[in-house]
C-alpha cells in the first residue's frame, strides 16, 4: 500500500449545447427537438448520401460568435471545419463535420460561486475555457429488448461544444459550472439547454494526483444528464480512482459511462487520442474569416448577462441573494418582475411615499415568488404563457399596499386573475372583495365574535394577549377576509379595554 497522502482532484468539463436554430446545420432540414415522427426531418444532405454538398448555417455561426463573446472568449480571425472520422450507427456519413485546429472561438472564462451557500456572490471561482467549436450532431439509437433502432432526426442538428481548462477542483464546483453556463446558453437565446430533451449533454474528465505531483490519469465521464448527476458522477469516480491509487493499483485512461440508476460508472472503451479520428479540413466547405461588420453586428445582440442582473438587482431592489437567483433562474421570469415592478412604481408614484413603494415593491417580489410561483408549478405552464400581465399584477400590488384589499384576499384574486385572465380592479369590484370600511358592520362582526369566544376574551382580560390574535382570524373569518386587522384590533381593544 502507498504511503497515505492527500489526494487532490482535477476535473475539466465539456458541454455539448445543441442550439435552437430553425434548420440544421449544413441542410435545410427543420431543426425540431420535439418532433415525435422518427426520420422526419431528413434529407440526402444530412444522410450523407454521395454527391450531396453541405452549405453553412450562418445563424449557427452567429449563435457560436455570440456565446463566444458572452464568455469573454476570443474570436478567431480564421476558423475551419474538418472531418471527424469515426464508425457509429447513428453517424450516417461515417465521419462528423466537427473543428479541430482552428475553432470559432478560442479562451475565455466563467465565474462561478465558490459554494451553493455562499454569501456574498462578490465572491467567485474563475472557470477558464479552453475553446468552443461548432459540429453537427448525430442521430440517436432507440433500445428495445431485442434490437435497436436508428432514428436521424438529430443528425445534422447544429451543435456548440465548449470545452474547460481543468480549473474545477470539487464535484459541487462542476455543478455549479454547468448550471452557470446554461443561465448563459439561455440568456442569450444561443440554446434551450433542456437536459432531459437531450439539447444539452455534458461530459467530465477527471484525475486525481498527490498534492504538489504532476496530474494523473484522466478518465471521461459520459451520459451525465442531469445537474445532480454531473455531482454524483464526479463525486463517485473521485473515490473510484482513489481507492485504485489507496491499493497501489493504476488508473486505465478510459471513456466510462455513468449508471443513474446504480449511481456508477461503468468502463465503455478506451480512450482515443486525436490521431485516432484522422481529422483533415472538410473539402466541401470554406474556411471562415469573420469581418470586422459581422462582429460588431453580433455583439449589438449580447444581452444583460447573469452576473450584471445579479448586481443591478441588488443595488436597484435591494433584494436578497436568494430571491435574486430565484429571478434570474428564467429571463423571462426576470423580465416579467422588472415590468411589474415599473409598473408599480408608476401607480404609486403619485402617494409620494417612498415607504409606500419600497413595501410595494417587496410585496411583489414575495407574491411572485411564492403564490405566482406556485400557481405556474400547479399548471406547469411558463411566466409567458400566464393571462397575467405584469400591468395586472402590479395593480394587484398596488390594491394591497394602499389597502384595498387585505392580503387573504389578495391570494383568491390572483387565483382568480391566474384562471380567467381578468385585472385585478374587474376581480375586486365584480366579487365585492374590497376592505370594509363601514365601521357598524365591523363591530357587528366583532359583537357576534365576542359573544361565540367567551373562552379567548377571559384570556385576553387576564393578560394572555396572544389571544388577540384569535379574536381577529375570526372576525376575520367572518368578514370572508374583507376586514383590516389593524382596524379590528383598534375596536377589539376599544370594547374589551386594555
Amino acid at each position: 500500500m502507498r504511503w497515505m497522502k492527500a489526494l487532490e482532484p482535477v476535473i475539466g468539463i465539456e458541454v455539448h449545447a445543441e442550439l435552437n436554430t430553425a434548420t440544421k446545420m449544413f441542410c435545410g432540414c427543420k431543426n425540431d427537438p420535439n418532433e415525435r415522427h422518427p426520420n422526419f426531418n431528413i434529407c440526402p444532405i444530412c444522410m450523407g448520401h454521395p454527391g450531396t454538398l453541405p452549405v453553412i448555417n450562418e445563424v449557427a455561426i452567429e449563435k457560436v460568435v455570440l456565446i463566444g463573446m458572452a464568455l469573454h472568449g476570443e474570436i478567431a480571425k480564421f476558423s475551419q471545419f474538418d472531418r471527424k472520422q469515426y464508425f457509429y450507427p447513428d453517424l450516417p456519413k461515417g465521419y462528423q463535420i466537427s473543428q479541430y485546429k482552428h475553432p470559432i472561438v478560442q479562451g475565455g472564462h466563467l465565474e462561478i460561486p465558490n459554494s451553493k451557500f455562499l454569501i456574498p456572490h462578490s465572491q467567485f471561482r474563475t472557470i477558464r475555457l479552453t475553446r468552443i467549436h461548432l459540429e453537427e450532431d448525430a442521430g440517436r439509437l432507440l433500445h428495445a429488448e431485442d434490437a435497436s433502432l436508428v432514428d436521424f432526426n438529430r443528425a445534422g442538428v447544429p451543435l456548440m461544444e465548449l470545452v474547460t481548462e481543468p480549473d474545477v477542483r470539487t464535484a459541487e464546483e462542476a455543478r455549479l459550472f454547468a448550471e452557470e453556463l446554461r443561465l448563459h446558453l439561455r440568456y442569450t437565446r444561443v440554446s434551450d439547454a433542456n437536459l432531459e430533451k437531450g439539447q444539452r449533454r455534458i461530459e467530465a474528465n477527471i484525475s486525481v494526483h498527490d498534492a504538489g505531483e504532476p496530474y494523473g490519469t484522466k478518465v471521461e465521464v459520459k451520459n451525465i444528464n442531469s445537474f445532480r448527476a454531473v455531482e454524483k458522477a464526479i463525486e463517485y469516480e473521485i473515490a473510484r480512482q482513489t481507492a485504485l491509487i489507496e491499493k497501489g493499483e493504476k488508473v486505465a485512461q478510459e471513456t466510462r459511462g455513468w449508471d443513474d440508476e446504480k449511481e456508477i460508472t461503468v468502463s465503455q472503451r478506451k480512450k482515443e487520442s486525436a490521431h485516432d479520428y484522422r481529422y483533415f479540413p472538410e473539402p466541401d466547405l470554406p474556411p471562415l474569416q469573420f469581418s470586422f461588420e459581422f462582429l460588431e453586428n453580433v455583439q449589438k445582440n449580447l444581452p444583460e448577462l447573469p452576473a450584471d442582473k445579479r448586481k443591478r438587482f441588488s443595488e436597484e431592489f435591494g433584494i436578497t441573494e436568494k430571491t435574486i437567483e430565484i429571478l434570474i433562474s428564467d429571463k423571462n421570469f426576470a423580465g416579467f418582475f422588472e415590468e411589474s415592478a415599473s409598473e408599480l412604481r408608476s401607480m404609486l408614484a403619485e402617494t409620494g411615499k417612498d415607504e409606500g413603494v419600497s413595501r410595494g415593491t417587496t410585496l411583489l417580489m414575495n407574491y411572485l415568488t411564492s403564490d405566482l410561483m406556485r400557481l405556474l408549478n400547479e399548471s406547469s405552464v411558463g411566466i409567458n404563457d400566464t393571462r397575467i400581465t405584469p400591468h395586472s399584477f402590479a395593480e394587484l400590488m398596488a390594491l394591497i399596499t394602499s389597502g384595498t384589499v387585505t392580503s387573504s384576499v389578495a391570494k383568491q384574486v390572483l387565483d382568480e386573475m391566474f384562471r380567467s385572465g381578468a385585472d385585478a380592479h374587474a376581480v375586486v369590484r365584480d366579487k365585492n372583495l374590497s376592505v370594509i370600511g363601514n365601521t357598524e358592520e365591523l363591530s357587528r362582526a366583532i359583537e357576534e365574535v365576542v359573544k361565540n369566544s367567551e373562552r379567548a376574551v377571559s384570556d385576553y382580560k387576564n393578560g394572555k394577549k396572544e389571544a388577540m390574535q384569535f379574536l381577529i382570524g375570526s372576525a376575520m373569518k367572518a368578514l370572508r377576509g374583507r376586514g383590516n386587522p389593524d382596524t379590528l384590533k383598534e375596536l377589539f381593544i376599544k370594547k374589551l379595554g386594555n
